[in-house]
């Protein structure tokens, strides 16, 4: 069943009472709206934690707040690349309403307006942007603070000389804090490069030096789809050489030294994004706003790592489309919880925004994920929810695909190719068989072709 989020935001919205259009003080002067920092990883999936059962990776400060918060087990993005994720984040829509369907499309100032960074600001919310952007210009006027960077892991910076691009979004983020107003409520979205390849490099991977003892002796997992018939269970034109996924996975992943060697670079980026997020927790602490700061994590989006003979992400598989989700939340009385309900990227802005008291517009398709974790009794939620993604250069590159997602079934829809897949979840959690021609899913199949019509009109 579609269904949308008035009720919810609804209720909530007059639970927490009206916005205001100034910050609400307390009797001590500390601010009753919540501070709100969002940390935005790059190319992350669900299980690059060590929160999540990742037995190589070091994510000691990610893994704490998560004994803090409420993780997110099945979290996803609606669209599994950057920009569309970025303008999902802001705007909680999906592609077919926001419409940013190309890398570097510039966000306009009336859509922007109704974003959670822009409503946020408009309600006295001090603003600011650190690190990667992918939606055309920042404007002067559409934060306190921001600064973005190029898509490189090292460069020469005219403040800081020679520097890793994640330090310096490290320190970019304590400037933002430490010369913010200290009569404001602030909202502060870190936007990681990592763990990003730096796709012309031939290393892939550039960390900095100090994260390898971290990875000494530590041999990464070889991935449990990694079999010749998960390869085999693709469509032939995604397994074509002329397939992106495919291009990087031999720059990647095509013997097993190439695979060691570059996820442990690639886990060396996330172990030092992880270093930052907790300076930045270190920060809000010494300030002592800690306590009243809601914190979101999250990837804008899942990665292939040599799974089914792939790299990368785009794909409407699990392991391109599934995020971790990790939240903070100052009104929670439970710590070091999980919840398995599907949340989405989209869920991010309407979360904010009724967590500060603000109404949620019209527009928005995301649902607001705090009743999850302080309501005291289980709450209609979603149980499916649609995939969709744009044509990336060609069909032959990366095709455009579409797909309804539920628990138990997932249908998969290549426009350009005319091709179907239909997967039983239950029976075949890991994506293998194909039912669109098996007589016995024909009702499946054809319920399926249904909801695919449905949320392709609700999705606009």
């Amino acid at each position: 069943m579609i269904r949308g989020t008035g009720a919810v935001v609804l209720s909530l919205f007059l639970l927490l009472g009206a916005a205001a259009s100034s910050p609400a003080q307390s009797p001590s002067g500390q601010q009753s709206r919540p501070n709100i920092v969002v940390f935005f990883a790059d190319d992350t999936r669900w299980d690059a934690l060590g929160a999540a059962g990742n037995p190589a990776i070091h994510t000691p400060r990610l893994d704490q707040l998560a004994a803090e918060g409420v993780r997110f087990t099945n979290a996803y993005v609606t669209t599994s690349v950057c920009w569309v994720s970025r303008a999902s984040l802001f705007t909680g829509q999906y592609m077919s309403r926001h419409g940013y369907t190309a890398g570097g499309q510039q966000i306009e100032p009336d859509v922007w307006s109704r974003t959670y960074p822009g409503l946020l600001r408009q309600a006295g919310y001090w603003t600011g942007h650190v690190g990667k952007w992918h939606n055309g210009q920042i404007r002067p006027e559409d934060f306190d603070f921001s600064t973005v960077q190029p898509m490189r892991h090292w460069f020469d910076d005219p403040e800081h000389g020679r520097i890793h691009v994640t330090e310096l979004q490290a320190r970019q983020a304590l400037q933002f804090l430490r010369e913010r107003p200290t009569d404001q409520p602030f909202l502060l979205t870190l936007a990681f490069v990592a763990g990003h390849a730096e796709d012309r490099a031939p290393e892939q991977y550039l960390p900095q030096d100090w994260s390898a003892q971290y990875y000494e002796g530590v041999r990464i997992p070889e991935p449990t789809r990694a079999g010749t018939e998960y390869f085999e269970a693709l469509p032939e034109f995604i397994r074509a050489e002329a397939n992106e996924g495919r291009v990087r996975y031999h720059w990647r992943f095509d013997t097993p030294e190439s695979y060691q060697e570059y996820m442990t670079n690639y886990y060396r980026l996330l172990t030092e994004m992880d270093d930052a997020v907790g300076r930045v927790i270190d920060e809000l602490k010494a300030q002592g706003v800690y306590e009243n700061t809601l914190i979101v994590y999250l990837g804008d989006n899942g990665y292939f790592q040599a799974d089914r003979g792939l790299a990368d992400k785009w794909y409407p598989y699990e392991e391109s489309i599934r995020v971790p989700f990790l939240v903070r939340d100052p009104r929670a009385e439970e710590a070091g919880v999980t919840r398995d309900p599907m949340v989405l990227n989209i869920d991010v802005a309407p979360t904010l925004l009724a967590a500060a008291g603000l109404p949620i517009p019209a527009g928005v398709q995301g649902q607001d994920v705090a009743p999850l974790y302080l309501s005291p009794t289980p709450i209609e939620w979603r149980d499916e929810f649609f995939y969709e993604h744009p044509t990336v250069t060609s069909r032959d590159r990366i095709p455009a695909s579409q797909a309804v997602v539920r628990r138990d079934m997932k249908y998969v829809v290549y426009p350009e190719w005319d091709y179907e897949q239909l997967f039983d979840l239950t029976q075949d959690p890991t994506e293998l068989r194909n039912l669109v021609d098996d007589p016995d899913y024909r009702e499946e199949l054809a319920t399926m072709r249904r909801k695919f019509e449905e949320w392709q009109q609700w999705a606009r």
